[in-house]
């Protein structure tokens, strides 16, 4: 029996949706083993973004992966996804455990240091299945996370430290943006996998 998987979550969001936070999943060890093998087995691409009808190429680089050639529409660009890789299968594997959900695709995102951030947005396309869990799994640098929500404007944060996963469920993408604020602080490159449940 995983004991790991008995431990009682407590949910960081007051109301409108849950967010569970897992430390420390993997070992130090198996971190730094899956972050060097992320970092140079990934088909990495720096990502182009629309902001007030002008495109950005962003510094931050993404990657999308994931089963049957799924596509993902965000920023008016479409991706389609590259095959599961080894260690992404290993790692969608791990995360489905604890999470107990299923995920079809992940959004990959390298940040090279705290100067790169992003900003209030909710992950609340129509090509993912609506109110499914999204799980947060992070290597690399610690960074700060923030909610707030769309109408009383409150807001919590979090640090997403590495090796540890947030799962995002419920009404959370309806009811609440998140955030990756950009620091001066952080001099360290992140490397942050986002499983999905896309419609296929």
């Amino acid at each position: 029996m995983d004991l790991f998987n008995q431990r009682k979550q407590t949910n960081f969001l007051p109301y409108d949706g849950e967010v569970l936070y897992y430390p420390n999943i993997l070992s130090l060890e198996d971190a730094k083993a899956f972050y060097q093998n992320l970092l140079s087995g990934i088909a990495w691409q720096q990502d182009v973004v629309k902001i007030f009808g002008k495109q950005f190429i962003t510094a931050r680089k993404v990657a999308w992966y994931g089963e049957n050639d799924c596509a993902y529409t965000y920023s008016n660009q479409t991706k389609i996804a590259l095959p599961w890789t080894k260690d992404l299968l290993t790692l969608k594997y791990k995360v489905e455990d604890i999470s107990k959900e299923h995920y079809n695709a992940c959004l990959l995102n390298l940040y090279h240091h705290g100067d790169e951030g992003m900003g209030w947005h909710s992950d609340d396309e129509k090509s993912i299945v609506p109110q499914s869990a999204i799980a947060s799994l992070s290597f690399g640098a610690a960074r700060k996370f923030v909610f707030k929500h769309k109408e009383s404007k409150e807001s919590v944060s979090l640090l997403l430290e590495n090796a540890s996963l947030l799962v995002m469920k419920g009404l959370t993408q309806e009811k609440w943006l998140h955030a990756l604020p950009k620091t001066k602080k952080v001099k360290d490159l992140r490397i942050n996998l986002t499983f999905r449940k896309m419609i296929l």
